[in-house]
């Protein structure tokens, strides 16, 4: 009889075999017997054997499949917080990279110099996800927002910005700032009846912020900063957005007063050629 490899076999498979191998021992046939009656080799039916001797029960359970969840990741938790300071505190370009800002290849890159670990860019994906560093969508509306005016931009304003991006081959992105902070945030867990689950983590928490791009391609551009945004910050994104682009930007931004500064408008009209800015309509996020 052609024996069967029993590890491709199905989990219950596996477990009407095992329970057939020690019963059938019980009754004091010899591996052989049970091995050719089976369908499987000597050396499985004496394996399951001794493991039932040795464990008892146990030994015929299902047992989960699959890595466990948190698993072998590729990189270590230090390893990992060297990476999340170093998009905050410093830019590609500054650790000689071809990238004005930080982009899944860019990590990816980053993580490959410093560790020789050629990272597939979803799993870069995941550790930014992971990390916080990722585009939300908002579930939520500020009562102060004005639909009707939400509705006219988007039915008449934004076909006219997207049909002057085509003629100037320009790139649409979508541009918002976003804060984040380490530390759990509300969540639930199973735990036994009567007994709270305890979350183990540093009681001081650090706050960083993040202005981000999003074209209608979805490529994300990002940087990292802390404090409150201003115009220099806006200013130093959007030369970098341009520095990493050969095409014009045509950036849409919130109609935040930080976004009308005076220099900001300065530095437009200077740079009339490489970036044009579209304000959305009020608490439109």
């Amino acid at each position: 009889m052609e024996k069967t490899d029993a590890r491709k076999l199905s989990p219950q498979t596996q477990y009407e075999i095992r329970k057939q191998v020690i019963r059938l021992r019980k009754q004091g046939l010899p591996h052989k017997v049970l091995s050719e009656g089976l369908g499987i080799s000597v050396g499985c039916a004496s394996k399951i054997w001794q493991r039932y001797k040795k464990e008892g029960g146990k030994a015929i359970q299902l047992g989960r499949r699959g890595r466990r969840t948190g698993g072998k990741r590729t990189l270590s938790s230090d390893q990992e917080r060297e990476i999340q300071k170093a998009l905050i505190d410093m830019m590609p370009d500054q650790m000689k990279m071809p990238f004005a800002l930080w982009t899944r290849d860019a990590v990816r890159l980053l993580i490959k110099r410093l560790y020789k670990v050629d990272m597939p860019i979803r799993t870069v994906g995941e550790y930014l996800h992971r990390w916080g560093l990722t585009t939300q969508k908002p579930v939520k509306r500020a009562n102060e927002q004005n639909t009707e005016a939400v509705k006219k931009w988007l039915d008449e304003d934004y076909p006219i910005i997207a049909t002057r991006a085509k003629q100037q081959k320009a790139e649409i992105h979508w541009g918002d700032e976003t804060g984040f902070q380490t530390g759990a945030n509300r969540v639930r867990g199973f735990a036994p009846k009567g007994e709270k689950p305890v979350i183990r983590m540093v009681a001081k928490k650090s706050r960083v912020s993040m202005i981000s791009s999003i074209t209608n391609g979805g490529k994300v551009r990002f940087m990292m900063y802390q404090n409150a945004m201003n115009a220099e910050l806006l200013i130093k994104f959007m030369t970098r957005l341009i520095k990493g682009s050969d095409r014009k930007i045509f950036l849409s931004l919130g109609n935040r007063r930080v976004h009308h500064g005076k220099i900001v408008k300065q530095w437009l009209e200077e740079h009339k050629e490489q970036a044009e800015v579209f304000y959305l309509p009020s608490y439109s996020p």
